[in-house]
């Protein structure tokens, strides 16, 4: 009998050799596929982050966040327009002219894009507020910078903000307030350091706009003077209060004055006897809450 041709050899084999088993080979886990896919998903953005638009969503690299005192030897002026074209945000997200930048660690105020109206940048470590932090914001309706580290705030910081209505400095290490601006409307510093000798006596008689006044649970020994016609709700609970007089809320040489928008004074928490003082409160609609005896 004559062998078999080689390839009719193979064709009968070829059955037993697609039915063997396949050659082990290194399998990788769920884990580590997800720490390469990470992996170059981080190198992706970085390559991406200076164009990528997506959604309405833009993207920035965190290296970005550094400001004009780490890009020593370079042009000012060319810095400005280059952070105020900056593709925001990686640590941040940025939709619709509100940026959120809560929880991220950062410690100073980022980059922003010119038409940013919201900033929320709570819970953060930002310890310093700059004059040339919100310079080139005009359209800035609101700022809230809740939980963060701030000690110091320039007096001009947010002098060139003439839309802004409403600003959050709650829970911080403020001790004195800045120059508000005049259409403001809502202001909250909420437990800082401040007391009274921080605050000027005409920073509150200019804002015409300003409802609603919260500094509980900071350090004042007096009310504020010359508090706006226009509040509605002011909040000195928890601190050192000690003293009202006839003019804190009313006017002593105007029996007939009623300052008619106010609807909540809270000053509980302080030392002051506010029974000691009933004509202090001739023009008010409804009493202050506090301690009215020993």
């Amino acid at each position: 009998m004559q062998p078999l041709p080689v390839c009719c050899t193979l064709l009968l084999l070829l059955p037993f050799i697609l039915s063997a088993p396949s050659v082990p080979q290194q399998t990788i886990s769920h884990h580590e596929d997800y720490i390469v896919e990470g992996k170059l998903f981080q190198l992706n953005l970085q390559k991406m982050a200076q164009t990528t638009e997506r959604n309405g969503l833009t993207l920035l690299s965190k290296d970005r966040f550094k400001r004009d005192q780490e890009r020593a030897g370079s042009n000012r002026t060319a810095a400005k327009v280059e952070d105020a074209d900056l593709p925001t945000c990686l640590l941040c997200v940025c939709l619709s002219g509100s940026v959120y930048c809560e929880e991220t660690e950062i410690e100073e105020v980022p980059p922003l894009p010119k038409e940013t109206a919201y900033l929320y940048a709570r819970f953060n470590k930002i310890k310093k507020i700059t004059a040339k932090d919100f310079s080139d914001f005009p359209t800035l309706r609101r700022i809230d910078l809740t939980g963060n580290l701030i000690e110091e705030i320039d007096d001009k910081a947010f002098d060139k903000l003439p839309l802004l209505e409403q600003l959050n400095l709650a829970e911080n290490k403020i001790t004195r307030i800045p120059a508000l601006p005049t259409k403001l409307t809502v202001f909250n510093a909420n437990d800082n350091q401040i007391k009274s000798k921080g605050i000027k006596a005409n920073a509150f008689k200019k804002l015409t706009s300003l409802a609603y006044l919260y500094l509980a649970n900071n350090q004042l020994e007096s009310v504020p003077q010359n508090l706006p016609e226009s509040l509605r709700i002011l909040h000195l609970q928890q601190n050192g209060i000690s003293s009202i007089t006839d003019d804190t809320f009313c006017k002593s040489n105007d029996t007939h004055y009623v300052r008619s928008h106010m609807d909540e004074i809270r000053m509980e928490g302080n030392p002051v006897i506010l029974g000691k003082y009933p004509n202090s409160f001739t023009c008010l609609k409804t009493l202050p809450s506090g301690s009215y005896f020993k």
